[in-house]
């Protein structure tokens, strides 16, 4: 991008998302202030950001850094936000913004769920949310570190005028981002992979295989699916399919629990690589 291309910046979170797509844009030449508490602020600004970008290790040192909100916008003007911060931390962020409405810029929610964009609508106007969405796996080190594991890509959704400035920007950090026409059936179509064995996983210890090839588990997974896709289908949502993800095609979704299907499900796993926490994407 041309120099007068470059963004001003606001990332709010300096978490796994945030120190990915923010440490790369700040890497590429725009400018990025990162708005955390006050403890992991002071550490982010003494020991910088160490991003692991698959084979390449960079440092990011000096990072410009805030402890509030009202520090951040002492100190500049924004052209974008990103809102990286867990779905839980929402309430709290949007409490902080109510004084600053008026300073406030765009923002680009690049949280999981469906909820957090409307839920940002009504404090700051529908016309200054921009829905995203990551696909890329990016785990997360000691503060300021973070490693990416699987790069897939971004979703911004079209429609605002800063989207494909966007676009444009995150692809020339190396991003992978790309246009959907629905913001809703974006977010939705990140929900359904989401489902995919995180939660199960998490409250019983279990790997995505370990789950999957339980007949049990493997039903319940299915019936939180089918669940979800019936919400999609009775509201005419298209599912999308993101950039660099494996497509697996799941017809009996909406059917029956079969074994047969178990067994097919298992397979289509291993063959994916069921060792690794797989992102299965539904495809018709």
């Amino acid at each position: 991008m041309s120099a007068n291309s470059t963004l001003r910046i606001l990332s709010f979170g300096a978490g796994a998302i945030g120190v990915y797509i923010g440490g790369s844009l700040a890497l590429s030449g725009h400018t990025v202030t990162f708005l955390e508490r006050p403890q992991v602020a002071a550490e982010l600004a003494q020991r910088g950001f160490r991003l692991k970008l698959l084979d390449r290790q960079v440092r990011l040192d000096n990072p410009l850094v805030a402890d509030s909100l009202a520090q951040a916008l002492s100190q500049a003007s924004y052209d974008l936000a990103l809102f990286a911060l867990k779905s839980f931390d929402t309430q709290a962020a949007l409490r902080e913004m109510q004084p600053f409405l008026q300073q406030m810029p765009p923002v680009l929610c690049l949280q999981n769920g469906v909820e957090n964009e409307a839920a940002l609508a009504e404090v700051v106007g529908a016309e200054r949310v921009i829905a995203g969405t990551v696909t890329s796996a990016v785990g997360r080190g000691a503060i300021g570190e973070i490693m990416l594991e699987r790069l897939r890509g971004v979703g911004i959704a079209a429609g605002h005028p800063l989207s494909a400035r966007l676009v444009e920007a995150f692809n020339g950090a190396g991003l992978n981002a790309r246009l959907y026409p629905s913001s809703i059936a974006m977010k939705w179509s990140k929900l359904l992979t989401n489902l995919l064995a995180n939660a199960t996983s998490a409250i019983l210890d279990m790997t995505p295989e370990e789950v999957f090839t339980h007949s049990g588990l493997y039903r319940l997974e299915l019936e939180q699916l089918r669940e979800a896709l019936q919400v999609m289908l009775l509201n005419r949502l298209r599912w999308s399919i993101y950039p660099a993800c494996r497509c697996v095609c799941l017809p009996w979704l909406c059917a029956d629990f079969r074994l047969e299907s178990h067994a097919l499900f298992s397979a289509a796993l291993s063959a994916a690589g069921a060792a690794a926490k797989c992102h299965l994407f539904i495809s018709i």
